[in-house]
């Protein structure tokens, strides 16, 4: 740019600029994503706390709780901090940092920590950490610290690099030869500045940004929302899923799995007396289900309720009085097996259906009824689950065949896990418990268990830093560290705010077949930007030498800045329609081979070199052009070549084994009439022939079908697919 303006070119300088401008934009929007997860993560923290001080309770902000504190939990309160439990009990809901959906009971002793929500039951707690120190705000941390560099980036830096190396070194020879040859400087910096625009890709960033905009715009179609574009050219790589259980291949809602009628009962009446003692319109999601399924399939006529008595933490019990049909009382408990079989007569067969139930993973809750004060009688058993999706198992399928290995990532216990594994067709090892062992390995297990946020967190960093390309799918807030490091994070339709703004992608539908439409579209994008890869790589490698041979050839510059931004604008940015080619996805994670591209761009680059040499040698020594006039016949040659070089490259197959897209073929006539416009009535160059300008263009015609033979082999060889 600054060479640009040194020769008071300011058009040309302003459209570099603008590419500038535009390409750090998309940084900076990228960065802002950060500071929005931090923000939701930020919301689902306490605002104020019941703190004791001076011997009586007070509202303060949670901000300003310390160490050592007392504070008070009760009823829909959020957990201002860690805190171990010195009187009382609640049931808490954890999900915003273990990610399951069933909430668990605290008594004494227990600890528990920031960001969880009491959902019944008052406690005293005794504050242990605050702030970064917390769970949570390790979780906080993790979100923020979170980065990893895209395969984007990588193949962008690379590329540039191969070209520039390459093409510095031949300026650097012609700049030697010009002066040797006794050009002026006058003459010479004319020369580099061509040199260079015809060195640098400019427009490779814009492209791939813009074939991810397209992807992007076609999964918003299906109901998969991008919030980073890098998420959409890093699905076609991933090679590694890992899923979160609860709420992503589950459905995050305990409901009755089965109903164990003990005796002479049958499922309705233990169905409509657990219902009786369960409470109505409150919080526990246990008790919900229960009334849910109950409210479907109890009894037609259910006895009158008298007296219902909520879930006392110290009991373990729910109970209920009601009025039978003979008028007569009873008493209904609900509750853990242990508590309520203590109330009433050993059950030998109750026994060993909880054992086989809790084997299976399954919640078991006991119901029993007896007389007011009497002894009491086991009726039945409600097992409970959070079952899989329906399209759960079909994912984990698709994925395999597609060459992506999934893992389960939960914080849920091995047992539930390996068994929601199983149902969706998950099969493979169990990590032990405990800290991940060192340079672990997608295929060494099919499992992790038992592990907090972090440990998704460093789950995708040392897959990642085992070289593969890790998606992370999953739906609370203790996933977004992992959502936010994973080079594709997917949060589900039914996925807090905190994840939605930590992943690359959402989906805005129920189920999960919009992972399955992300890897293929990320795929598809990958080969469009290919394309454009290949074609530009092929062009630059072939332009900065063809200069330096029609310096040779000529002792003139065979192309003036001028022409060389008419190149750079025609070929390099209509090029661009690439992006919306009609292309086939690849069977296998795509993965960028910068050494195997760069050997097909130096084959094709030569043939290219060839043609263009050819076509100048003619046009000086047969047709006898003046320079001005081969100059243009250079800058037409180097289109209409460049043209062939395209379509060529689209197609991995001979090139009429598919059809380009309609953008693709508008781009190719526009190009080609501008090109030909401006040649034929000589504007910015001198004006050429008709007849010269169609015999280059059947000439590259030939020479696309050409080059297309030598590059099948090529490809075959080199793995290009």
């Amino acid at each position: 740019m600054v060479l640009e303006l040194i020769l008071q070119d300011f058009t040309e300088a302003a459209v570099i600029a603008g590419l500038l401008v535009f390409n750090a934009g998309i940084g900076l929007y990228q960065e802002g994503k950060a500071h929005t997860t931090l923000t939701a993560l930020k919301s689902r923290l306490a605002l104020n706390a019941s703190v004791r001080r001076d011997g009586s309770w007070n509202i303060v902000p949670s901000s300003e709780v310390v160490p050592g504190d007392l504070v008070k939990l009760s009823l829909g309160a959020v957990v201002p901090a860690d805190v171990n439990i010195i009187e009382g009990a609640v049931l808490l809901d954890q999900s915003s940092l273990t990610g399951e959906s069933e909430p668990v009971e605290l008594g004494t002793g227990s600890e528990t920590f920031a960001g969880a929500l009491v959902q019944r039951g008052e406690a005293t707690a005794q504050v242990t950490q605050t702030g970064p120190r917390t769970k949570f705000g390790n979780s906080t941390e993790l979100v923020r610290t979170a980065h990893v560099e895209s395969s984007q980036q990588k193949v962008v830096l690379r590329v540039v690099r191969n070209i520039a190396l390459f093409n510095a070194a031949v300026i650097v020879a012609l700049v030697a030869y010009a002066i040797t040859d006794g050009l002026t400087w006058s003459a010479i910096i004319p020369l580099i500045l061509t040199a260079i625009l015809a060195a640098i890709p400019v427009a490779l960033p814009a492209t791939f940004t813009l074939a991810a905009a397209l992807g992007a715009g076609a999964l918003g179609k299906l109901g998969v929302l991008p919030t980073r574009l890098s998420a959409v050219d890093e699905a076609a790589s991933v090679d590694v899923l890992c899923v979160d259980k609860t709420g992503t291949l589950t459905r995050n809602k305990l409901s009755v799995d089965s109903v164990q009628p003990m005796s002479v009962y049958d499922e309705a009446h233990v169905l409509t007396y657990a219902t009786l003692a369960s409470d109505e319109g409150g919080q526990d999601p246990v008790d919900g289900a229960i009334r849910e399924m109950g409210l479907q399939h109890g009894m037609k006529s259910p006895p009158a309720l008298a007296q219902f008595i909520p879930f006392d933490p110290t009991k373990k019990l729910s109970e209920a009085t009601i009025t039978d049909g003979d008028g007569k009382s009873v008493r209904i408990v609900k509750g853990a097996f242990d508590t309520v079989i203590a109330l009433a007569k050993p059950s030998a067969s109750g026994s060993a259906t909880v054992k086989e139930l809790e084997g299976r993973g399954l919640r078991v809750l006991a119901v029993a009824e007896g007389p007011s004060g009497g002894p009491m009688t086991l009726i039945g058993l409600i097992a409970l689950s959070d079952p899989p999706r329906s399209d759960s198992a079909e994912l984990i399928s698709e994925l395999a065949s597609m060459g992506v290995r999934t893992v389960m990532a939960t914080g849920d216990a091995a047992t539930t896990a390996g068994i929601v594994a199983h149902a969706v067709g998950l099969e493979g090892k169990v990590c032990p418990a405990g800290p991940l062992p060192k340079d672990v390995r997608p295929e060494d297990f099919a499992i992790f268990a038992g592990i907090f946020p972090e440990g998704k967190y460093d789950l995708v960093k040392s897959f990642q830093k085992s070289g593969h390309t890790v998606g992370m799918c999953g739906d609370g807030a203790n996933d977004a560290p992992a959502l936010r490091q994973a080079q594709m994070g997917i949060a589900v339709s039914t996925a807090t705010d905190v994840a939605k703004s930590a992943a690359g992608i959402v989906l805005t539908t129920a189920g999960l077949s919009g992972v399955v439409a992300g890897v293929r579209e990320g795929r598809l994008t990958y080969q469009r930007i290919l394309t454009y890869t290949l074609n530009s790589f092929t062009k630059k490698i072939t332009n900065v030498i063809f200069i330096t041979i029609g310096l040779v050839i000529t002792g003139h510059a065979i192309l003036t800045p001028m022409l060389m931004v008419i190149i750079m604008i025609t070929g390099d940015f209509l090029g661009m329609s690439v992006t919306t080619d009609n292309v086939r996805p690849s069977s296998a994670p795509s993965v960028w081979q910068i050494a195997k591209l760069t050997k097909a761009g130096v084959v094709m680059g030569l043939c290219f070199l060839a043609f263009c040499t050819g076509t100048l040698l003619i046009g000086k020594y047969s047709l006898g052009l003046s320079v001005g006039r081969l100059q243009t016949l250079a800058a037409v040659t180097l289109i209409f070549g460049g043209e062939a070089i395209l379509y060529c490259v689209r197609e991995r197959r001979h090139l009429w084994r598919s059809l380009p897209s309609t953008w693709m073929i508008v781009a190719t006539v526009a190009d080609i009439m501008i090109i030909s416009v401006l040649a034929l009535r000589g504007i910015e160059m001198q004006a050429i022939s008709v007849a010269v300008a169609v015999t280059v263009f059947a000439a590259a015609v030939l020479f696309g079908f050409f080059l297309d033979f030598i590059k099948v082999p090529v490809f075959r060889r080199l793995g290009i697919l």
